[in-house]
Order: structure tokens, then sequence, then C-alpha cells
């Protein structure tokens, strides 16, 4: 039964509950952590853990999706970036490590991602990931999505990701022409995510436009300023449950059609991962945790891809911090962090062992229980 509050005369709002509020519950069965196993699958392509890298250029590169590919993850480059408009980006993101004033780096931010995209450094990015030999994901936005995807399709990518604050199935414009998904993503013949999305009716129409995973949530964490900007604010337990259920009702629907749901935001540490993904989620985008790898390409500076719109920035720059270790450590370990900070997916495997589960379907079964 939805927890509906009356919040004046005619006005009711329902009880959503973030992944604090929430804790996990083992049950009689204990796992040997060896035999558990944290791989998944999207579509054609496999993973050894349910991560997504948030794609912002503070952590995502050429260079770190390929390195957080060959760790078993997938990293999405934004087709947006400041790799799409510099030929050389680095000494701009050195800039960006070095800045701590926070006005002073929003500012600083605009400046750059005012340069144009150049299209001949998509296929040049792309190029440089897949001769890698790890699967190439490219995010765009919504709004830039009919004028790029033809340049990153014709790069040879893997799976696109057409990501905003919000994206629905169904945008009304009377100025612009508008992008149909559903027909969009029918025309394709490679894996779409799309998203973010924070309920379930979102997430249904979502999923009835073929998409082949669904985001769910606008990626808040502690530098996010959606909610202060927008007044948008998810509480990622609730707008996880209820995209699962969205989950379940469209494989009625379909006969058996599934679609991921891949959790962003609310995430800092395995135990945040673990509870994520006993709420429903397949897998997690995480974007601030990686910031702790010696080897992101910010040097431990943080910024979502909305954070320099032009406008209305939607997230605070966060000055490089320590950083604890490599990004195999950050996702493997060892750890020396007492908070669940490192070791990430080390974690996420403990707890499932914990809990009694050996692979991350079945410990979407999970009990859970409110504990504030």
């Amino acid at each position: 039964m939805r927890d509906m509050v009356e919040i004046g005369m005619g006005k009711a709002a329902r009880r959503g509950f973030h992944l604090d509020e929430v804790a996990l519950v083992p049950t009689r069965r204990t796992r040997d952590v060896n035999e558990v196993s944290t791989a998944w699958q999207l579509d054609a392509y496999r993973f050894d853990i349910p991560c997504v890298a948030h794609p912002s250029d503070a952590t995502m590169s050429p260079d770190s999706a390929v390195a957080l590919g060959r760790a078993g993850g997938l990293g999405v480059l934004n087709a947006e970036g400041l790799w799409t408009r510099y030929e050389d980006p680095i000494p701009v993101l050195h800039e960006l490590s070095q800045l701590d004033e926070e006005a002073a780096a929003t500012r600083r931010l605009q400046q750059m991602y005012a340069e144009p995209i150049r299209p001949e450094l998509i296929g040049e990015r792309v190029k440089q990931i897949r001769d890698a030999g790890v699967t190439v994901a490219v995010r765009v936005s919504p709004q830039h999505t009919l004028q790029l995807a033809p340049v990153i399709l014709d790069a040879g990518i893997d799976i696109l990701v057409v990501q905003g604050t919000i994206v629905s199935a169904e945008h009304v414009s009377t100025t612009d022409e508008p992008l149909n998904l559903k027909e969009f993503i029918a025309d394709l013949d490679l894996p779409v995510i799309a998203g973010g999305c924070t309920n379930y009716q979102t997430a249904l129409h979502l999923m009835r436009t073929g998409a082949a995973g669904v985001i769910v949530g606008v990626g808040a964490d502690d530098f996010s300023t959606t909610d202060t900007v927008l007044g948008i604010r998810v509480p990622m337990a609730t707008a996880i449950s209820d995209a699962a259920a969205a989950r379940r009702d469209y494989l009625d629907e379909t006969g058996g059609r599934y679609v991921h749901l891949i959790a962003d935001g609310g995430l800092g540490t395995s135990g945040d991962i673990a509870k994520a993904l006993g709420c429903g989620a397949d897998a997690v985008m995480l974007g601030e945790p990686l910031t702790l790898a010696t080897d992101a390409p910010a040097g431990g500076a943080w910024w979502h891809s909305a954070a320099s719109h032009p406008k209305l920035p939607r997230g605070m720059f966060s000055p490089a911090g320590e950083q604890l270790g490599t990004l195999e450590e950050v996702l493997y370990g060892p750890s020396d962090d007492p908070e669940g900070a490192m070791n990430l997916f080390g974690g996420l495997r403990r707890a499932m062992a914990k809990c009694g589960y050996s692979d991350l379907k079945e410990f979407q079964r999970v009990n859970l229980i409110l504990d504030r």
C-alpha cells in the first residue's frame, strides 16, 4: 500500500525512502564469498561487475573507459564532453584539477564547455576505445541525439546511452524537432540505455520505447544541485523499487522482454551499491566514487555532466581531494578504508554472501528493513 501523507488541503504526497533509510536482512543461509558471482549481462555484452561509469569528464576519458572495461565494468564516454571538443584536453583537465574556488570553477567549466563539439574527434575517441578490445559505450543528451547520433553510430560503438537529468518517452516542443525515442531506437541494431527517470510510469514508458536499459535516478550525490535548482529530489530506494515494479508489469505485458535498471544517485559506498541492487537494480552508475582512483583523469576533482550547463548549471564543482588507490583497488581492493569507499565490489560480493545469494538476479529478492 502506498504511504500517502496529506501535506495540505487537497494536496497529498507519497512518502519515499532513501538508500540510507533501508538495510539488508540476511536469511538463515550464508554462502562462501568465493561462490558468489557479480557478473552482469546487458544484451550480448557480459561484465564481471554491475558497474557503469557516469559519463563525466572528471572520471571518464578514453583511457579510463578502457581501464574500467578491462576491470570488468562499462566505461561511458561523453560525446559532448571535453574529449570531443579539444584535440588535447589534458591541459584543460589539469587546470580543473588545480581549481579550488567553487564559483570560479563553475564559470571556468562553462567557458571550457563552450568550445564547439568536433565530430571528427568523436570517431577518434571511439576508435581508441574500440581498438583496446573493450565494449564501447557513448553518452549523448536527448537534445543532441538526432544531430550527433549518425556520427556516433558511424564510429562503431556497441552501446548508446541517451541520458539527461530527466528523459521521457514523450517530449513536447513547439520550437524544436522532438526526439521520438521509440522510433529512434527501432531504427537501431544496438542496445540503447535511456534515462534518467524517477517513477513507475516514466520507467514503464521508457521500457516501451525498446530501450535495453533504463537509468533510474538523476545522479544525485553530495555535489548535485538538482534539488535546489529544479526542486527534484529522488528517494532512490523507492525510485528503484517502483521501476522494478514497472519492469515486472512490462515483462507480463510483452511476454518476457527484460529491461535492465541502472541506479544513478546516492551511491557512495559498497553498502549503497548492495542496497540499490537489493531494491531491484541490475547495475549501478558510479561517478564521484571513481574520483578516489589515482588514475582519474581530473586528478580527483569531480563535476556532473550537467554542472557545465551554460545557463543553468546543476552541480557543484568538487576540488581534487585525496585519492586512495588505483581504479583496480577502488573496485576490488585491497582496502584500508573502513567506511566502504574502496573495494566496492568486494563489499558487494560479501554482502551477497552474508545474505545467502549466489548471483545478482537472486539478490534482488533480498529482504529489506526500514531502520530510520
